[in-house]
């Protein structure tokens, strides 16, 4: 495997676990068990304003880095290769 597999590897891993943690910080918006759960622990307000904004910026980022990640290792990953 080479360097370059490595690095995307690595940088896949990391950005997938940031995507997931990303959009598990994202406020509830429908009216199922999250809201009432949130509703509860916090004001309705929060989630709006500047960083509800970074918020999604951030899990944009995030996705487009993973999705960039898989299309380069599915074009460069060499195959048939066992150890």
């Amino acid at each position: 495997m080479n360097p370059l597999n490595v690095i995307l590897t690595i940088l896949l891993f990391l950005s997938g676990a940031l995507t997931v943690i990303l959009v598990l910080m994202h406020s509830g918006k429908g009216t199922g068990v999250s809201e009432m759960i949130a509703s509860s622990l916090y004001n309705s307000g929060t989630g709006s304003g500047v960083l509800e904004k970074n918020l999604n910026r951030l899990t944009v980022i995030t996705t487009a880095v993973f999705i960039l990640c898989v299309v380069v290792m599915a074009l460069t990953f060499p195959t048939g290769m066992l150890g």
